[in-house]
């Protein structure tokens, strides 16, 4: 199946973002129930997803595998492009130093992200890295977009950890 498929475009700017928002929960979910830390990201361009996934860390033992380096990946891939001008980054987690500095490399026009990272976020919380003086980039930023779905979502599955069950359910709680 292409990645590249429609996203309904509602004429509200904000039922846009939380729509988008609700697909990388739903990535998030899935990584969630893998055993991932439950990270999802979507990339959209002219209202297309380009890019879609959840954390793989430990899946592909690669601690680069964040839900944002894999949907960037697969978006340059079916825009069969470098750069990705014009492209939105929806996730559901404050980006790292390192997924900050991928959007940069990237070009995306815009981020959206849920809940902050006080431990190793890169845009506002730890780092401002997509604030760096000297940058012939800038990305957009809109933060708290279903951020308490993806804060519960991530203290559900710490819990569970903690617990000793080794992740979220299978099935994504109502909601």
């Amino acid at each position: 199946m292409s990645l590249l498929y429609p996203l309904r475009t509602p004429a509200d700017a904000d039922e846009f973002d939380r729509r988008a928002m609700e697909l990388a929960l739903k990535e998030a979910r899935s990584a969630g129930a893998r055993g991932e830390v439950p990270v999802g990201a979507i990339v959209v361009r002219e209202g297309r997803v380009l890019g879609r996934a959840g954390n793989a860390v430990e899946q592909q033992r690669d601690a680069t595998a964040h839900a944002e380096m894999l949907a960037l990946s697969q978006a340059f891939a079916a825009a069969g492009e470098k750069r990705l001008e014009g492209a939105e980054l929806f996730v559901t987690l404050e980006p790292c130093i390192q997924c900050a500095g991928a959007l940069l490399h990237a070009r995306i026009a815009r981020l959206i992200y849920g809940a902050a990272d006080p431990k190793f976020g890169g845009v506002a919380s730890l780092a401002r890295v997509l604030e760096i003086p000297g940058l012939n980039h800038r990305v957009a930023v809109r933060s708290g977009v279903l951020a308490a779905e993806s804060a519960d979502l991530l203290q559900a599955f710490f819990r569970a950890l903690r617990r000793g069950s080794g992740g979220l359910p299978a099935s994504p709680p109502d909601g």
